[in-house]
């Protein structure tokens, strides 16, 4: 019982820190990602044993020039081919049997491109003809959460056949189709709410975030699981590290982004 209450306010304070600062200002909402960014680099090196201090440098100099000075399109879409590319190295990893496969390098800019990435595109997501549109990324986050919380709870009742057992025993197929299923249902009320897309471009993009997502949280899995430990901090009592809250959202990002693109082209 004291476990499910501290959860449960860990959980209601880091809500209220994302919504405080989605409505506060764009700013605010930068900022946080920014710091989440940097939580989620620190606890990255030590699941892979990166020594050094360079990469939050380079975290940082990335995000300050994507997020406040770079506006050609094409260097943005070059960082995200980078990032897809990173994300594609890791799916790569997650199906192979070997546990260990990178060298100090590949490890810098995995971290880079996985995380910095990802935290600069969950940045750039609810920016839209320079305006920040608040209930776009208020939807992602609900997509992530209800997912998360339904395969979970549709999981825990009648999961019977392991999704990948070698990685994160405890995930069912039967999970994952109730998180699919409840996010497809909350994209769609979201719709009526955030005409920004159409409902059939939201129940898209909800698929592809939780299809991404769920990948994102087994690529995390597999690392915590080379590395032998079970979270990836103890940052967030109750739910470990930062990085096991944002490895779905931060994943999926970039593969969001280029949906939301790819809307705006063909709308």
């Amino acid at each position: 019982m004291r476990e499910i209450l501290r959860r449960s306010l860990t959980g209601a304070v880091y809500i209220i820190l994302l919504l405080s600062a989605v409505f506060l200002s764009s700013d605010a909402f930068d900022f946080l990602f920014m710091v989440f960014g940097l939580a989620c680099l620190n606890e990255y090196k030590k699941l892979v044993g990166l020594e050094g201090r360079y990469i939050y440098m380079a975290y940082l100099a990335l995000w300050w020039a994507f997020i406040y000075f770079v506006t050609d399109i094409w260097m943005v879409y070059a960082l995200l081919l980078c990032t897809l590319t990173v994300n594609f190295l890791l799916l790569y990893y997650l199906f192979s049997k070997k546990e260990k496969l990178f060298n100090t390098f590949q490890k810098f800019i995995i971290g880079l491109f996985y995380i910095g990435g990802g935290c600069i595109f969950l940045t750039m997501i609810p920016y839209t003809n320079d305006e920040f549109v608040k209930f776009l990324i208020i939807g992602i986050f609900l997509l992530i959460w209800v997912s998360d919380s339904f395969a979970y709870i549709v999981g825990r009742l009648f999961g019977r056949t392991k999704l990948f057992p070698r990685v994160s025993p405890k995930k069912t197929v039967e999970g994952a189709l109730g998180g699919l299923v409840f996010a497809l249902a909350t994209a769609y009320l979201l719709a009526k709410y955030e005409p920004i897309i159409t409902p059939w471009q939201w129940l898209v993009l909800a698929a592809i975030i939780v299809v991404a997502g769920g990948l994102g949280d087994l690529v995390e899995s597999k690392l915590k699981r080379a590395a032998g430990v079970k979270d990836s901090g103890a940052i967030l009592p109750g739910h470990g590290g930062m990085l096991d809250r944002l490895d779905s959202l931060v994943f999926a990002a970039p593969f969001a982004y280029l949906t939301l693109n790819i809307f705006a082209h063909v709308s």
